[in-house]
């Protein structure tokens, strides 16, 4: 068996680098594979091949469609724009600011799984990343006891996401204030650890568990 064959992804999941972030702003932009695919002008069963298999080759006008129908870059669909930081880009000729919702900002949050946390020190205002998950309608997030993250048990606390897309100089964040409890129930430890979908990326032992119960969320959004 070669090495590519290993890596395809039989689920149908995405599977290397080109896929992962085709499939990614796809799903971003709320099409399907088949939608996706005819504005590009191209099979559906072919875009199913540049998703999952990693040594997918396409050619520069396959990716000039795919990039149009999917409203971004080829540079950014083959990751040349990895290592520029967002916010660099122009700002658009004509943008348009808008306040979320409440649902809005609890359908992001459960959508994604790193935020910011900010949280007061002797020392002043810390704002670390942590991976979290929303279960209940709280914010919940496992750390080490000592860690930057532990500092937010039993004080008020902010917590943001966002994602911005440097192509058409747009994006969204949604804010979070509430306060931060630890979780010391057993019984709720193991639910909590059953049914958060984000683990700690930094590995290590990890028992504490913290949740926020936001008492403000607000949001807004820039659009081209």
């Amino acid at each position: 068996m070669t090495e590519q064959t290993q890596a395809k992804a039989p689920d149908g999941s995405p599977a290397g680098d080109l896929g992962r972030r085709i499939a990614a702003r796809r799903v971003a932009q709320g099409l399907s594979r088949a939608e996706a695919a005819a504005r590009a002008d191209m099979a559906t069963g072919y875009l199913r091949h540049l998703e999952q298999h990693p040594g997918a080759a396409p050619s520069r006008s396959a990716m000039l469609r795919l990039a149009g129908a999917l409203e971004t870059t080829v540079s950014a669909l083959t990751g040349g724009d990895v290592d520029r930081p967002p916010g660099a880009g122009q700002a658009a000729p004509a943008p348009v600011f808008t306040e979320l919702s409440r649902t809005e900002c609890g359908d992001l949050l459960a959508t994604h799984g790193v935020g910011r946390l900010a949280v007061s020190t002797e020392s002043g205002p810390l704002i670390v990343p942590v991976n979290y998950s929303v279960v209940d309608g709280t914010i919940v997030f496992r750390t080490a006891r000592g860690a930057a993250p532990s500092l937010a048990s039993g004080s008020r606390v902010a917590f943001e996401i966002d994602r911005i897309d440097d192509v058409f100089s747009q994006g969204w964040s949604v804010l979070v204030r509430g306060h931060a409890q630890p979780v010391t129930d057993r019984g709720e430890v193991l639910r909590l650890t059953r049914r958060s979908y984000s683990k700690p990326w930094a590995g290590g032992r990890r028992d504490l568990w913290v949740r926020i119960r936001p008492d403000a969320v607000t949001g807004r959004r820039i659009a081209a």
